[in-house]
C-alpha cells in the first residue's frame, strides 16, 4: 500500500470521508455478504529484525487460511517484509511517521478491506492500531506484548488508557503479564501464550558455516555465541567481561557476538580494552542471514540478558539441541529448568557466567545430556504449531463472544456466517 500516491483531479478522497466518518462500533460498514471467513490483520509496528519479527512472521504464515483470510501490514518496511515477501506472503506498509496522519490512514485501510480482527504486535503497532480499530469499528482488537522493555510513564500511561479498547492481550509468558499488570492494565483480559519454533527447520542437518573459515576460528575451538540486538537490555556487556575468566577455564575458546544495535561501538571498545590477546578471541559478526546453521556450530549458546519476555534465540538454540546459559530474568525461567535443560545465571553476573560456561564447555557429556533435555522442552513446550492452535482458538473466541460470526457444525461441513457485533461505541480520543 503507497498512502502517499497521487490522486486524480477530481476523484473524490473516498479514504479520507471513510477515515474522517461518524461511527459507531457496533456497526459493519459495507459488510460484504458472499465472504464467509472472518477477515484477519496482523500489524507489525516494524520490519526490521528481531524476536518480535521472527513470532510474527512464524504466526503468518501458519494460520489456517482455509478458516480465516488473512492480511499483514507493516508501519515499517525492513528485512522481515523483504523476506515475507520472497516467501510469497503479500505484505502492505504503511510507512507514515505522524502517527495522526497514520491512525487515519490505518483506520481508512481497515474499513475498505473490511476486517475483523486486528492483531497488533510491537508497542507503535498496538497504539496505533487500536486507535485506528476503534475509529474504522472493527469488531475484535486484539495486541501481542513481545517485549519487557521499561517504557517511560507516558507511554505506559498511554498503553493504559487503550487497554479497555483492546479485545485480548497476548503475552508471552507469567512474567511478563505481571509486568504489564504493574503498568496500569490490570483490567485487560490476558492470555499467556509462549512463542514457539518451527521444529521442521530443524529436523534436518544445517547447512555448512562458514563463520570458523570466515574469522580463523580452528575447527575444533569451543566456540560460545549470543544472538540478539545489540541492545543495552540483552547484557553483553556483561558477557564480554566474563571473557577473561573464561578463557583462564577453557584457553582455547572463542565468543562470537551475532547482531547489530546501538551498543555495537561500545561493545567493540570493550572488548578492547580488555587487551590484543583476549579481544582477538571476541567476534563481532554483525548481522547474519545463516543464524540457524551459526547455531548449531555453537558449543553453548548464551542469553545474559537483564530482560527478556522468552527469548526467541534460546528456543532456537534448544532446538539444535545446544547447551544454553542464560539469566533468570522475566519469562526465562518459564522456559528453562536449572540444570536440566539449561543452566540459569543471575542477571550481571560475569563471574557466574563464566563458571557456568566453563562447566559446559569442560564437560562434553553435560552438553549433551542438557542439549537433548533442552530439544525435548521445546517440541513438547514450544513449538510454533502449539502456538498457532493456540491463537487460532482466541481468535474464535474473541470473534464468537463479538458476534462476528456464528459457528453451524454438522458432520459434513463446518459453515461460517458473518453477522454485526453487538457491542456498543467506544470512542478513544486523539493523543
Amino acid at each position: 500500500m503507497n498512502p502517499h500516491r497521487p490522486r486524480r483531479a477530481g476523484v473524490p478522497d473516498h479514504e479520507g470521508a471513510i477515515a474522517g466518518a461518524a461511527y459507531t462500533r457496533h456497526r459493519r460498514i459495507h459488510r460484504s455478504q458472499s465472504r464467509l471467513r472472518p477477515r484477519i490483520l496482523q500489524l507489525l509496528a516494524t520490519g526490521g529484525n528481531g524476536g518480535a519479527q521472527e513470532s510474527y512472521t512464524g504466526l503468518l504464515l501458519r494460520l489456517d487460511r482455509s478458516r480465516y483470510e488473512v492480511r499483514a501490514l507493516s508501519l515499517s518496511a525492513g528485512s522481515a517484509v523483504q523476506r515475507l515477501r520472497a516467501l510469497g506472503v503479500a505484505v502492505d506498509v504503511l510507512e507514515q511517521a505522524d502517527d495522526e496522519l497514520a491512525v487515519r490512514e490505518l483506520a481508512a485501510w481497515l474499513r475498505r478491506e473490511e476486517i475483523d480482527l486486528v492483531h497488533a504486535h510491537m508497542y507503535r503497532a498496538e497504539v496505533l492500531g487500536t486507535r485506528a480499530a476503534v475509529a474504522a469499528g472493527t469488531p475484535v482488537i486484539m495486541a501481542t506484548v513481545h517485549s519487557s522493555r521499561v517504557r517511560s510513564s507516558e507511554d505506559t500511561a498511554l498503553l493504559a488508557s487503550l487497554t479497555p479498547a483492546i479485545d485480548r492481550l497476548i503475552v508471552p509468558s507469567e512474567s511478563i503479564a505481571r509486568k504489564v499488570r504493574s503498568e496500569g492494565r490490570s483490567a485487560a483480559r490476558f492470555a499467556v501464550i509462549p512463542n514457539g519454533v518451527d521444529l521442521s527447520r530443524f529436523a534436518t542437518p544445517p547447512p555448512a558455516c562458514g563463520l570458523r573459515r570466515e574469522f580463523g576460528i580452528p575447527p575444533d575451538a569451543p566456540l560460545i555465541g549470543a544472538v540478539a540486538r545489540l541492545e543495552p537490555e540483552k547484557g553483553h556487556r556483561h558477557l564480554i567481561e566474563a571473557v577473561p575468566a573464561i578463557l583462564d577455564a577453557a584457553p582455547g575458546a572463542w565468543l562470537v557476538i551475532v547482531g547489530e544495535g546501538s551498543q555495537a561501538d561500545a561493545l567493540k571498545a570493550q572488548a578492547a580494552a580488555l587487551g590484543p590477546l583476549v579481544a582477538r578471541r571476541i567476534i563481532f559478526t554483525g548481522r547474519r542471514e545463516d543464524v540457524s546453521a551459526l547455531t548449531a556450530d555453537l558449543t553453548v549458546a548464551v542469553s545474559p540478558s537483564l530482560r527478556e519476555a522468552q527469548g526467541i534465540s534460546i528456543l532456537e538454540a534448544m532446538a539444535r539441541r545446544r547447551p544454553v546459559v542464560a539469566s533468570a530474568v522475566g519469562g526465562i525461567p518459564e522456559v528453562i529448568t536449572q540444570g536440566i535443560d539449561g543452566l540459569l545465571v543471575p542477571p550481571a553476573d560475569p563471574a557466574a557466567l563464566a563458571t557456568a560456561i566453563g562447566s559446559l564447555v569442560a564437560d562434553p557429556a553435560l552438553r549433551a545430556w542438557i542439549g537433548e533435555a533442552g530439544y525435548r522442552t521445546v517440541a513438547e513446550r514450544f513449538s510454533i504449531d502449539a502456538q498457532v492452535k493456540r491463537t487460532e482458538a482466541l481468535y474464535d473466541e474473541e470473534l464468537a463472544r463479538a458476534g462476528v460470526l456464528e459457528r453451524v457444525r454438522t458432520p459434513q461441513r463446518v459453515r461460517v456466517v458473518a453477522r454485526p457485533t453487538e457491542r456498543g461505541a467506544l470512542e478513544v480520543p486523539p493523543v
